[in-house]
């Protein structure tokens, strides 16, 4: 076989099996542990069957969306562990699944000032961010100035009309 040939098809089964490891671990149900979700970020997972009813243990935890009735997408809200049950037309479980929320600790930085605590996300310039437990004025302005960009930003879009 010519070296390109056999390079080729070497290369078309190592892209096979990362298609089919990745597969595999779209799927919802997990023998594993909960399935790890990251505040303010989504995470798409295809079910086996087509969903009738979707359960959220705790909605301020997570936020679960039916993309269409074999995907669903879980939002991660507060920091916490809470559960999703999905139910089919009969009512009988497709899944019931650990959901646990946390932050993205590989670009957030935390100042601390005695207990008074404000997070940035560096990457690689620091800018404040939204999160769970800081300290309130810090939270207060943040928030106050990502409403004002965002009415800014939609304003000049024309969606504010």
């Amino acid at each position: 076989m010519p070296p390109f040939r056999a390079f080729t098809s070497a290369a078309l089964s190592i892209a096979a099996l990362l298609f089919s490891m990745i597969a595999a671990g779209d799927a919802v149900a997990s023998e594993d542990g909960p399935v790890h979700v990251m505040t303010d970020r989504a995470k798409v997972f295809r079910i086996d069957a087509p969903a009738d009813t979707v359960i959220v243990g705790n909605p301020a935890i997570a936020d679960v969306t039916m993309y269409d009735r074999q995907t669903v997408v879980v939002t991660g809200k507060l920091y916490g562990t809470t559960n999703l049950v999905i139910l089919d037309k009969k009512g009988e479980p497709i899944i019931d699944e650990v959901i646990t929320v946390g932050s993205a600790p590989s670009d957030v930085v935390t100042v601390m000032r005695n207990t008074a605590r404000s997070s940035y996300s560096c990457s690689p310039v620091c800018e404040p961010v939204l999160r769970v437990g800081d300290v309130e004025a810090s939270y207060d302005a943040t928030a106050k100035q990502a409403q004002a960009h965002t009415e800014m930003s939609e304003k000049a879009a024309g969606l504010n009309n």
